[in-house]
């Protein structure tokens, strides 16, 4: 992938010497604390581009006001000797050059996401974000929180090595927040406690292969204006998205495959809908919503 020498964001904290911030007691998976440590590798990889978002509402107080943050200190930037946050940066910049024409053209405004570095665990507006979670969006204070370790895990630990296929992660949690901005995440909320589990699960699938197929038209748009892709690099997202398919996890963490209870599609579905997006380079092409063949 081709990135040095291309534009930074200023949309980047660094949290990474905070110590490990928290106080929240966990975010709330399944109604529990989710511990650093005690999660089995599929299951990190299952949380890999973005918590389940109805789970992720679902934790805000129940008069509908978003948890309170802990103090932070105040906010600065990454290092300019730090490669892997410069990579971010970069890439995080590119994702605002491609979606802020788009939102014009359609007579919108795109407010940038913030991209907040971390270790271990941090404050967030939904409550304690943890490493084990993988990166995620909060839509509560629109940001995308990343620890940079898990960027090992995808290559390691999930065979899904190479740059690109960390840009992939990076533009489908933006994709996650140009929903927000669109107004989606608020109609799949309003949905909560209406619908039952399955009835759930089954719009989350919706939602998380929308932001692969949004990651897709970034890529798209991005290598058109920039020419960032070489030799290899679309692949490296098809093997990602392979990788992190619920019935792939399902299967390496040695369960039977059940279909009702997956949350972001199978590994054809993700690989299909990131394909649509970078084919097109259209939103129109990424409407999961309006479709009975996923």
């Amino acid at each position: 992938m081709r990135w040095e020498g291309n534009r930074e964001s200023d949309n980047v904290e660094d949290r990474r010497s905070d110590g490990g911030g928290g106080g929240f007691g966990g975010l709330p998976i399944g109604g529990r604390g989710v511990g650093l440590g005690t999660i089995a590798v599929a299951l990190i990889a299952g949380w890999i581009f973005g918590i389940n978002p109805l789970t992720l509402l679902s934790m805000f107080a129940g008069n509908g006001a978003p948890v309170v943050q802990q103090q932070q200190a105040p906010a600065h930037p990454p290092p300019a000797n730090d490669e892997a946050a410069r990579f971010v940066s970069t890439v995080l910049a590119d994702t605002e050059d491609v979606w802020k024409p788009i939102f014009q053209a359609g007579g919108a405004t795109y407010r940038d996401p913030k991209l907040v570095l971390f270790r271990g665990m941090t404050p967030t507006a939904c409550g304690t974000g943890q490493s084990a979670m993988g990166p995620f969006y909060c839509p509560g204070d629109q940001k995308v929180y990343i620890d940079l370790s898990f960027f090992d895990t995808l290559q390691r630990q999930l065979g899904a090595g190479g740059e690109f296929a960390r840009a992939y992660v990076i533009a489908h949690e933006v994709g996650h927040h140009v929903q927000n901005q669109l107004g989606i995440t608020g109609k799949v909320d309003s949905m909560r406690g209406r619908v039952s589990e399955r009835e759930q699960n089954a719009m989350s699938v919706r939602v998380e292969l929308q932001a692969d197929c949004f990651a897709g038209v970034w890529a798209n748009k991005a290598n058109n204006a920039r020419q960032i892709l070489e030799q290899g690099d679309i692949e490296s997202a098809m093997n990602a998205a392979a990788k992190i398919g619920d019935d792939a996890l399902q299967r390496s963490a040695g369960r039977a495959v059940v279909p009702d209870s997956f949350t972001h599609g199978t590994s054809a579905q993700r690989q299909r809908w990131f394909s649509n997006g970078f084919k097109t380079g259209s939103i129109k092409a990424c409407d999961t919503f309006n479709t009975n063949s996923l």
